[in-house]
């Protein structure tokens, strides 16, 4: 792949700490957070003027910012501000909102949403198990919750797609719920969170994603696949990245950097070349879709 190859980061994060409200990174205790200590990411800022000075030879022709856990109790701030901000940096192309389908406010708020020009889908991590044993189907707050998908199936009167980030233990219930809602695209980020490498859970990871592949609204985004306490590399992360275009098919997978978030992984260098080695075997129409095409369609771009 040339170095001007033109790439589309499907998921990443602005923030701005001095003016922005995102507990999770102000507030202290620190919450139980997958990659463990994430202190490195609290206090600075993170716009793109400080993208663009990790991008190095990378051709990143556009973005796609995803909602950073901004306070919910302003649950259109971060659209507002990063629409302002696209206006006057052109970075992001497109957000992922924030939205709770589940709450009072969730219909005016996706109505709202909808009139946002940036905001392309929202993101509500439903509720999940902390293993696969302790999953219960129709649990509040998770996909199987009635409240939940009420607010859920109002997503396509309002043109927007749903970003689902879940362990893969609760991937059959995304698949009851795009069987009951097909008009509603649904993006899995980070891969479908494959944490225990073990042959087990490799095992069951990959069961569960090829469930949910069978679903033709259903895409994944290579993304966020860093493990706690190791650097990130492409021997670690190979058999995922092989496995997600091999289940989904070259037509319906993304690359993401999630930065800032996996920066306590690896460079933004590290991870991205590390995509380009992994893909460097297939055809280039299947690395174009895979690094920038599969954007363009999923995410309504012009470029």
């Amino acid at each position: 792949m040339p170095d001007d190859f033109p790439i589309i980061d499907a998921h990443h994060h602005f923030w701005d700490l001095a003016h922005n409200p995102h507990p999770w990174l102000r507030d202290l205790p620190m919450i139980p957070f997958r990659y463990g200590d994430y202190s490195a990411l609290r206090g600075r800022n993170f716009l793109p003027a400080d993208y663009d000075a990790l991008v190095g030879p990378h051709n990143i022709v556009a973005t796609v910012t995803m909602e950073g856990e901004w306070d919910p109790a302003d649950p259109l701030g971060e659209s507002h501000w990063m629409q302002a901000l696209a206006e006057a940096t052109s970075r992001p192309a497109a957000h992922v909102a924030q939205a709770w389908v589940d709450r009072d406010d969730g219909g005016s708020v996706l109505a709202a949403l909808e009139r946002i020009p940036l905001v392309r889908g929202i993101r509500h991590k439903p509720r999940s198990a902390a293993a696969p044993h302790l999953v219960q189907r129709g649990a509040p707050g998770s996909m199987g919750d009635p409240r939940w998908r009420a607010g859920y199936a109002r997503l396509a009167e309002h043109g927007l797609h749903f970003e689902l980030q879940t362990p893969w233990w609760h991937l059959d219930e995304a698949v009851d719920l795009i069987a009951a809602n097909p008009a509603t695209p649904l993006v899995l980020n980070h891969a479908g969170l494959p944490a225990d490498r073990s042959p087990a859970g490799l095992a069951g990871w990959r069961a569960a994603m090829r469930r949910l592949a069978e679903a033709p609204q259903a895409s994944v985004k290579i993304s966020g696949i860093g493990l706690p306490g190791r650097p990130w590399t492409v021997e670690d992360q190979r058999p995922v990245i092989e496995d997600c275009i091999e289940i989904f098919g070259w037509q319906r997978c993304l690359f993401a950097s999630n930065f800032p978030v996996d920066g306590l992984c690896g460079s933004f260098e590290t991870i991205f070349s590390g995509f380009r080695q992994v893909a460097a075997g297939l055809p280039l129409e299947q690395q174009r879709a895979m690094f920038h095409d599969n954007a363009v369609r999923i995410y309504r771009l012009t470029r």
